[in-house]
């Protein structure tokens, strides 16, 4: 079925994205928005709106019945989660899917089967991806944790099933920790997520954190679009991102890009997913499936030539993958920077107005971002106000283009991450490639020591 009319049950960028997919695409939008959000970009440029409650998100954008009722009276033919929020919730999709309405997303049972750590680890084990050593699934008693521990070798991880964002999850660095982290896991668990279930995994010292993206039609066939490295992380959030990365060999790429297209269409796969991995060592081991679009998306797309949220909505309105596998050529080198309303020292959340704002632009230069002068960021949301990325024929290249343009992003009204971008890609271990999931977090001790 022709999509005539999508509506967009987010906000901020990746609204803004999808909204200008869907226009050149001749498809109509239609922007939901809390009473905090009336001004945003996406609100101004969409086709009509929707108000869907208080600032709060669990009032608004969380807000199932709202949403669904939204798009009921403006007639909408589909909706598009983007990421965060509702857009890896099952239960949405399924209801989405009983309104007749078309979900621009992966099917609900490949959401709920990879939303779920432990179950996700036993598809991916069938699927034939290579797992970290650790547990089958639920640890229910010490004594079974203290055998699997001494099985895999100290130190381990344990980690929450419903966990995300770094909670419910404890190194284990020696045996007489165990019980007592293994209690402290399973509290956090059941506080932020209401269920204690954890597992336990090897906990490797300092991998890199390597996806893949793929895509698949839902009916077997299926594409990989290569990796990011997305090992710039502090507490567990991206900070930067680049495509390829600077470790994976070009015979590593292919290796695992098949094996990760094999699993996507043995599983009927349908839509954007991002297959995680750690990297150590020349081995990848899996981590998690992401159902949905990913923050850093871009970075994929400069490198392929690819609009992936063009092929997402192709997808869902059934008429499969525009590319097969080997139509598809990766090239040159693209990073994204994310750029926070936050202090870039202390990370203090800096909401404001927007007194003036300048966006860096010339060849191979994109900015995915809402923000113009006057705008109110408001301080109820993610800090993300705003991504730059760059491509260059080569790392190299890339980065001094990159450097150019953080110069020339302006933000004036409030605090925000770009001088931390500036700093970042004049280092020396990074302009080398040479960086791992903990090196951000030293390296920032490094700047405020």
């Amino acid at each position: 079925m022709k999509i005539q009319k999508l509506l967009i049950a987010n906000r901020g960028e990746i609204a803004l994205r999808i909204h200008r997919a869907c226009h050149e695409m001749g498809i109509k939008t239609v922007a939901v928005h809390s009473t905090a959000d009336a001004d945003a970009m996406h609100v101004r440029l969409a086709d009509e709106t929707v108000c869907i409650g208080p600032p709060p998100a669990t009032d608004s954008y969380l807000n199932i019945p709202n949403i669904i009722s939204a798009a009921e009276v403006v007639h909408a033919d589909a909706i598009h989660p983007g990421y965060g929020f509702l857009s890896e919730n099952a239960q949405f999709a399924e209801i989405v899917e009983s309104h007749n309405i078309i979900w621009v997303g992966p099917k609900p049972e490949h959401i709920r089967t990879m939303g779920d750590k432990i179950e996700a680890k036993r598809t991916a084990a069938k699927l034939g991806l290579p797992l970290v050593p650790g547990s089958a699934g639920a640890i229910d008693t010490v004594k079974q944790a203290h055998e699997l521990a001494a099985e895999i070798g100290y130190p381990v991880l344990i980690k929450a099933a419903s966990g995300g964002g770094g909670r419910g999850m404890k190194v284990v660095e020696a045996e007489e920790q165990l019980e007592s982290l293994m209690s402290q896991a399973a509290s956090e668990a059941r506080s932020a997520f209401g269920d204690d279930t954890v597992y336990m995994e090897k906990y490797l010292a300092d991998p890199r954190h390597i996806e893949f993206q793929v895509f698949g039609d839902g009916k077997g066939g299926a594409i990989h679009l290569g990796e990011r490295d997305c090992s710039l992380q502090r507490r567990h959030q991206k900070v930067l991102e680049e495509a390829p990365s600077p470790v994976i060999t070009a015979e590593e790429r292919e290796r695992m890009g098949e094996v990760v297209r094999k699993a996507m269409s043995e599983m009927g796969y349908r839509g954007a997913g991002t297959i995680e991995f750690l990297y150590e060592k020349g081995e990848f081991y899996f981590i998690e499936m992401n159902t949905r679009l990913q923050v850093e998306h871009p970075v994929t797309e400069m490198i392929s030539g690819i609009d992936l949220v063009r092929e997402q909505i192709r997808v869902a309105s059934g008429e499969g993958l525009s590319y097969t596998q080997d139509q598809i050529v990766l090239s040159g080198h693209a990073i994204e920077c994310r750029i926070n309303a936050e202090d870039p020292e202390t990370f203090a959340p800096s909401p404001g107005t927007v007194k003036n704002y300048v966006a860096p632009g010339g060849m191979h230069v994109r900015v995915d971002s809402g923000l113009y002068t006057g705008y109110k960021v408001p301080p109820y949301y993610d800090s993300m106000i705003g991504k730059l990325i760059v491509y260059g024929s080569n790392r190299d290249a890339c980065i001094q283009r990159l450097r150019r343009a953080l110069e020339e992003f302006v933000v004036e009204g409030m605090k925000t991450t770009v001088p931390l971008h500036q700093k970042l890609v004049r280092d020396p271990e990074f302009l080398a490639g040479d960086y791992t999931i903990k090196w951000l977090e030293n390296w920032l001790a490094r700047q405020q020591g």
